[in-house]
C-alpha cells in the first residue's frame, strides 16, 4: 500500500550506509544523521492539486488542508499550487500518480477537462476526492466523493435576500439596476452562484442586470470592472460580487468615483465567501450582505479519508455548513452545525 514510501527508503539506503560509515571513522557529518525514512512506513500519501492562491479565501482554504494532513495526524503531504492553469493541475495530478500515492484531493479550476487524468488515477487504484469546486465528467466513478459548498443555494440566498431587502424598504416596485461581478470562467463557484441568483431575478420584473462582467476573483480586476461599469452606467443600484477579493476593489472604484455603498449608500452591495474582513465591513455597513462560503473544508476530506481507510461507505457529495451575514446578525454567534451533510 505504501510502495511510494519504500521505493524511496530504497533510494537513500546507499547515502544513509555511507554515512554511517563515516560516522565509524568520527566524521563531523555524523551529526546530521537523526533519523531514517523508515518512519514514514505508516504514513497515508496525500497529493493535493490547489486553484492558486488567487485570494484570502483560497489562502485560508490552503491551511485548512495543511492543518488536516499533518505527520502528526498520520499523512505525509504533497502539495501542488496550479497557479490559476488547469494543465498545472493536470501535470500534478500525473505527478502525484507516478509516486503512487494513497489519496489525490482536487480542487479543479473549471469543471470540464477531467475525464482522461481522472480515468488514469482511476485505472492506477487512487481515488480521487474533489474538494471546493466540482467536475464536469461522463463517469462520476472517476472520482469518489465531493466536499464543498452548495453554490446554486449561495446565489439564491443573494437574490431572496435582495428580493426581501426592497420590500424592507418599500421599493418593490422600483425599477433595480444590477451589476454583476462574476469569478473566474468556468468554476463551479461562478457557474452555480450566477444561476442561484438568476434563478430569483428572472422572476422580478423590475431588476435589471445590465452587464455580468468577469473580475476573476480578484482585487484589481475587482476594480478595473467595477470602474468600467460606473463609467458606463449612471444609475446603478446592486453591485453583486462573487467574492469578498472583488468586493475591495468595487468599494475602491465606489469610492474614487465619489458614490457611497453598503447601509445607507448609493449602492447596495451583495458579497460572498465572508472573510474575517469581509465580515468586518458588514458590520461596518460598508457591504450589505456577505454569504458565507467555508473555507475549512481540509478536516472533512480528512474525515473522508479515514472513513475510505476503515473500509466504511461514503457519500458521494457532502455539504459544509454556513450562514449568511448581515448587519443585524454579524455579532451573533454561530448557528451552523459542526457536521457535513451529504
Amino acid at each position: 500500500m505504501r510502495q511510494f514510501i519504500r521505493k524511496n527508503i530504497w533510494a537513500v539506503a546507499p547515502v544513509v550506509l555511507v554515512l554511517m560509515a563515516l560516522a565509524l571513522l568520527g566524521s563531523p557529518l555524523s551529526s546530521k544523521v537523526q533519523e531514517t525514512p523508515a518512519e514514514d512506513d505508516n504514513l497515508i500519501v496525500v497529493g493535493v492539486a490547489q486553484v492558486g492562491s488567487e485570494s484570502v479565501w483560497r489562502s485560508a482554504h490552503t491551511q485548512s488542508i495543511q492543518d488536516a494532513f499533518t505527520r502528526a495526524n498520520g499523512y505525509m503531504l504533497i502539495f501542488d499550487n496550479a497557479r490559476q492553469k488547469q494543465a498545472n493541475q493536470i501535470k500534478a495530478i500525473r505527478s502525484f500518480i507516478s509516486q503512487q500515492v494513497d489519496y489525490i484531493v482536487l480542487s479543479p479550476i473549471e469543471e470540464s477537462g477531467w475525464d482522461t487524468v481522472l480515468q488514469e488515477a482511476k485505472d492506477a487504484g487512487i481515488p480521487v476526492i474533489l474538494i471546493d469546486r466540482k467536475v464536469s465528467v461522463d463517469d462520476d466513478s472517476l472520482y469518489a466523493s465531493w466536499v464543498g459548498s452548495d453554490f446554486v443555494r449561495e446565489g439564491q440566498d443573494a437574490g431572496y435576500w435582495l428580493e426581501d431587502y426592497m420590500k424592507k424598504q418599500g421599493r418593490e416596485d422600483d425599477e433595480v439596476n444590477i451589476v454583476v461581478l462574476k469569478g473566474t470562467k468556468g468554476a463551479s463557484a461562478t457557474i452555480g452562484r450566477t444561476r442561484g441568483f438568476n434563478e430569483v431575478a428572472k422572476v422580478q420584473r423590475n431588476w435589471n442586470i445590465l452587464q455580468q462582467v468577469d473580475g476573476e476573483f480578484t482585487t484589481a480586476k475587482g476594480k478595473e470592472e467595477m470602474a468600467r461599469l460606473l463609467d458606463q452606467y449612471e444609475d446603478i443600484d446592486v453591485v453583486v460580487s462573487q467574492n469578498d477579493d472583488m468586493t475591495f476593489g468595487a468599494l475602491e472604484a465606489i469610492r474614487e468615483a465619489g458614490k457611497t455603498a453598503g447601509v445607507n449608500g448609493d449602492i447596495t452591495v451583495i458579497s460572498f465567501d465572508a472573510v474575517d474582513a469581509g465580515v468586518e465591513l458588514v458590520r461596518n455597513g460598508e457591504i450589505n450582505i456577505d454569504v458565507q462560503c467555508n473555507p475549512d473544508q481540509g478536516k472533512y476530506v480528512e474525515q473522508i479519508i479515514q472513513d475510505m481507510e476503515a473500509g466504511k461507505e461514503i457519500e458521494k457529495a457532502y455539504y459544509v455548513p454556513e450562514r449568511v451575514y448581515t448587519q443585524e446578525n454579524v455579532g451573533e454567534e454561530e448557528n451552523v452545525t459542526e457536521g457535513i451533510s451529504g
